[in-house]
């Protein structure tokens, strides 16, 4: 039995992703979908991008409640595993 993969300097089960640099983004670059093309949920973040779109920028309002949400509640990475804080 091997141990599974983890990223050097960080606490095995935790992602190398930023909790804090993830809700940031979203606060400030929400229209772009950019805190979830970080966290890699790249589905996710296409949609908050179409949303802003086609809404005229009324769907950023997605972006800056999810990147607070992110800070204050912590999220996940595309692999399922918690940000770090």
């Amino acid at each position: 039995m091997t141990t599974p993969p983890y990223q050097p300097g960080y606490a095995p089960g935790y992602s190398d992703k930023s909790k804090v640099v993830a809700g940031i983004l979203g606060i400030l670059l929400g229209t772009f979908g950019a805190g979830r093309f970080y966290t890699g949920h790249t589905k996710i973040a296409v949609l908050q991008l179409v949303v802003s779109l086609v809404t005229c920028g009324v769907g950023a309002l997605w972006g800056v409640i999810d990147g607070i949400m992110i800070l204050v509640n912590g999220g996940t990475d595309a692999q399922g595993r918690p940000l770090r804080d």
